[in-house]
């Protein structure tokens, strides 16, 4: 073990979780600002069309990257468990079959985010007026997609032997190139959304290449040694495994909200702009939940591999305590907020007004979100990953699909479309609380 990395298989639990997701919260807080901030500055300096064609993109990019983040899931998972059994070669072997595999995803990525965009776009009913924008903003960005996929994959081997900070590190510095190149290229140049699209990608290209440097020079046995770079088949049949069913979940549940896309484009560009903006105040206020999940995918995976199911049980008590305090506490931040929120990144009352009602209608069902995040993190750290899957299909696909064929028919409205999302989370989180109720970790007392 070297400094930089965290053996949570001793010591105490709390500390352990707090020190590992304040780093990751502060990590995701600014990889959030880089669709955020885009969505802010066209916003504020060119309009409510080209914001809303920033803002409608995410389900189309999140099927794509989705899948490949998932694999690195997996492969986050197979590292921390053989790093927390001390198992050297198999470290080694599974961190240089992720590197293999990440260069494979990268070239795949690029070319279908490439062949998607325009029948993507058409699918969701995108409208006339928005079109071009989007079109022009998702070319750009899959061009340079591969920037992101390595800075994932280079911080998820780094986090699943428990060093948080230096990923940290490097988002910081690319969150902010970030900012600055939106200014510049939008105030500066002129470009438009155009602008707001690689600056987004030569950020993350910065982190890419930053992370990657980091793990060359590193000596530890997660490092990577070029020369052994290759596929070693047990290591590849293990991220399958474990990486695989989170893949299709992620990139089906990204599609299926490319269809919820579609209901919202149908009330409009304001709503559309709306709605993206809610979605990236949603996302920061979830922002602890996530960190706190991922700990506690690191923490269950390492004492797991450890043969402590005891202490990663108490794990996952600790992770569901902490994730209701901070979850509440920001949710009923940002419903008093509401308004004043939405004004930072619109001055137009109709976007405005359709963000606030958004989320006044979801913000008090955030809780739900916690328990099917923890546990969830905690199944796939015992390398439980097909039935949080499966889960999550039902419930963010098959049922929240149904369940919004059946407003249509009904002619529900606006708030029957906007509880979309909360009905999905309730039902995943009583779902996964009775799979973990009768996993492998509860069974071993």
């Amino acid at each position: 073990m070297t400094h930089r990395d965290s053996d949570m298989t001793e010591g105490s639990i709390w500390m352990h979780m707090i020190r590992f997701s304040i780093p990751m919260a502060i990590g995701l807080l600014f990889q959030q600002l880089y669709n955020t901030v885009d969505t802010l500055i066209v916003g504020q300096f060119v309009g409510k069309h080209a914001q809303a064609a920033v803002g409608s993109t995410g389900p189309i990019i999140n099927t794509v990257v989705g899948f490949c983040a998932g694999l690195a899931t997996g492969a986050s998972v197979v590292i921390s468990q053989r790093y927390g059994a001390h198992d050297d070669e198999g470290l080694s072997k599974a961190v240089h079959t992720t590197v293999a595999l990440t260069f494979l995803m990268s070239l795949i990525a690029t070319v279908l985010g490439q062949v998607i965009i325009h029948p993507m776009l058409r699918f969701m009913q995108t409208p006339d007026d928005v079109m071009a924008d989007s079109s022009a903003y998702l070319s750009i960005y899959f061009a340079g997609v591969s920037g992101l996929l390595f800075y994932n994959l280079g911080s998820g081997i780094l986090r699943a032997v428990g060093d948080s900070r230096r990923p940290l590190y490097f988002l910081i510095l690319s969150a902010l190139l970030n900012t600055v190149l939106d200014l510049l290229f939008v105030l500066g140049f002129d470009m438009k959304v155009n602008g707001v699209a690689l600056a987004t990608i030569l950020s993350q290209i910065l982190s890419a290449l930053l992370i990657l440097y980091t793990l060359t020079r590193e000596k530890g046995n997660f490092g990577i040694r070029w020369r052994k770079l290759s596929i070693d088949r047990d290591a590849l049949r293990e991220i399958l495994r474990l990486g695989l069913p989170s893949s299709i979940q992620s990139a089906i549940t990204s599609f299926s909200n490319v269809f919820v896309q579609s209901y919202i484009n149908a009330f409009g560009s304001a709503c559309m702009a709306g709605y993206g903006v809610y979605g990236k105040i949603d996302a920061f206020a979830l922002i602890p939940v996530q960190s706190i999940s991922m700990s506690s995918t690191t923490f269950v995976g390492q004492n797991w591999g450890a043969r402590k199911p005891d202490r990663a049980r108490d794990g996952v008590h600790t992770a569901i305590v902490m994730s209701l305090i901070s979850t509440a506490v920001l949710g009923v931040s940002v419903f008093i907020l509401a308004r004043p929120l939405m004004r930072l990144f619109s001055p137009e009352e109709d976007v405005i007004a359709y963000g606030v009602r958004f989320i006044h209608i979801v913000t008090p069902f955030y809780i739900a979100i916690c328990f099917n995040q923890i546990y969830a993190g905690a199944l796939r750290g015992v390398g439980d990953a097909t039935m949080p899957t499966v889960i999550m299909l039902i419930s963010f696909v098959v049922f929240r699909q149904i369940y919004l064929a059946v407003t249509r028919a009904l002619n529900a409205g606006f708030i029957a479309v906007a509880l979309a999302y909360p009905v999905g989370w309730i039902l995943c989180s009583t779902l996964l609380i009775l799979r973990y109720s009768r996993s492998v970790l509860v069974r071993q007392k």
